[in-house]
């Protein structure tokens, strides 16, 4: 008979090993697992199940509900996320992902979720969306409980082994250079500058990034700066922003410069930052539509595509 009780770190082990089995394209650690979900602030047992067969982890549900804010976006009272959910391949079509999915719905419509979200829980998702290519029996067992498969979401990628500056970036550069732009690493004199930039171009998110990067002192390396004439920063780039070091982005540039081709000189510059280190391979996370077309045109590639599913609680 299967049991259900609440996630204790008496099952972390067997639950990692249960994941790696069932998300087979995206495992993961110990020390991940907790960095991401159980050393989150808004981790919340109450809303994780584990289920149990003869005391052994068959299946996992991990929900959230906001109790800190998040920068502008606030304590978002009326969403509520189920962050993973998976079940031993043995134990499915059995009514053990529906009970455990269940106990996740109700917990957080009873704490005044309205809508639910899967997976793209920030800051710390495991994934930006559903899978529908990896995981086609998650997308089917979702649709079938009411959820709507809504934007797609793109995870893109690109080989750095000898990576240089292509002779159309470096004429771009020049150009730019000429009216007065410059190109270089950011240094602990632009800290308080580059912060309110970040805010009020793209968000707090984006300034939590480099916060996080100035607060480690790894910021001289990781962050790129396009500054204007008058010597103030318009654009912006970084990496490893969950310490993979293959890890690119974000990357901006100020509304205001975005006719100047700035963009393309800087995601190449920061292309070739990475390889001087030796990183032979960069990826980011999500990108929409245009920004899939855009970084096509630059040489990267899609190396996955997620879907936005979300559940309005009724």
């Amino acid at each position: 008979m299967i049991e259900y009780k609440n996630f204790t770190q008496a099952y972390e082990r067997a639950v990692v090993d249960l994941w790696n089995k069932c998300v087979w394209f995206d495992p993961i650690t110990v020390n991940k697992f907790r960095k991401q979900a159980l050393f989150d602030d808004n981790f919340d047992p109450n809303l994780c199940w584990v289920a149990l067969d003869a005391g052994l982890p068959v299946g996992f549900v991990m929900s959230t509900k906001r109790k800190f804010p998040y920068l502008e976006r606030g304590l978002e009272p009326d969403r509520g996320w189920i962050n993973v959910i998976f079940v031993g391949e043995e134990y499915r079509r059995q009514g053990v992902g529906t009970h455990l999915c269940d106990l996740a719905e109700n917990k957080l419509k009873e704490l005044g979720a309205k809508e639910i979200t899967l997976a793209a829980y920030s800051p710390n998702y495991f994934f930006g969306g559903l899978d529908e290519e990896h995981y086609p029996e998650a997308s089917a067992f979702f649709l079938n409980r009411g959820y709507s498969s809504l934007s797609k979401h793109y995870s893109m990628g690109r080989n750095l082994f000898g990576f240089d500056l292509s002779d159309e970036c470096k004429k771009k550069m020049q150009v730019a250079e000429e009216k007065g732009y410059r190109f270089k690493h950011f240094t602990y004199d632009y800290s308080l500058e580059l912060l309110e930039f970040l805010k009020n171009e793209f968000g707090g998110g984006w300034k939590r990034n480099a916060l996080m990067s100035m607060r480690s002192r790894t910021a001289e390396e990781l962050i790129l700066l396009v500054l204007d004439k008058d010597g103030k920063i318009c654009g912006f780039s970084m990496s490893a922003i969950d310490d993979n070091p293959m890890r690119f982005g974000p990357i901006g540039i100020a509304k205001s410069k975005r006719n100047e081709g700035l963009g393309s000189v800087l995601l190449e510059y920061s292309m070739k930052e990475m390889e001087n280190r030796g990183v032979h391979y960069m990826f980011f996370m999500t990108t929409d539509e245009p920004g899939r077309r855009y970084y096509e045109r630059n040489g990267l590639s899609v190396i996955r595509t997620c879907s936005d599913y979300r559940k309005i609680l009724k």
